[in-house]
């Protein structure tokens, strides 16, 4: 399971040209899922975002979590994170769960993560063509991966 973590000012994702969600301060997350993954990748990375010091406290050092600073989470989910460009040009997404399974295990993870995070979970709408806006703060950008739990 990949994720890349934003830390944004704001974030939406629309859906057909009409916005899904938005969201304030706080994160965005991409996440990509492969085959391999199961229950205890979700849980690993959902207590690492929980508790991920990405937020600047009073004396603007990175120091607060994202419960800390009661910021809102939106996550979308990308198979594209697990895309192989090793031979060739066109990307391969072998790695990349099935969508039966990846939606089941997306889902889990966007209930385990609301179970660790106060503020309201808004997701993209899985397996949709979406637009995804966001601004950046910082920026901020980190990538997490729970096969290299790094």
């Amino acid at each position: 399971m990949r994720a890349v973590i934003q830390r944004t000012d704001s974030a939406s994702v629309s859906v057909n040209h009409e916005i899904f969600a938005e969201t304030g301060k706080g994160m965005l997350i991409f996440l990509g899922i492969e085959e391999a993954d199961n229950e205890d990748d979700i849980a690993w990375l959902c207590g690492k975002i929980a508790r991920l010091r990405i937020f600047s406290d009073h004396n603007g050092i990175m120091n607060l979590d994202v419960q800390e600073t009661k910021g809102e989470v939106l996550i979308v989910s990308q198979f594209t994170l697990h895309a192989s460009t090793k031979k060739g040009n066109r990307p391969s997404y072998i790695r990349a769960a099935r969508p039966e399974k990846a939606v089941l295990l997306y889902h889990l993870f966007v209930e385990k993560l609301q179970e660790l995070i106060p503020t309201k979970i808004k997701t993209g709408s899985f397996g949709a063509m979406m637009k995804i806006k966001l601004i950046n703060d910082g920026p901020v950008t980190i990538m997490i991966d729970t096969k290299h739990k790094e």
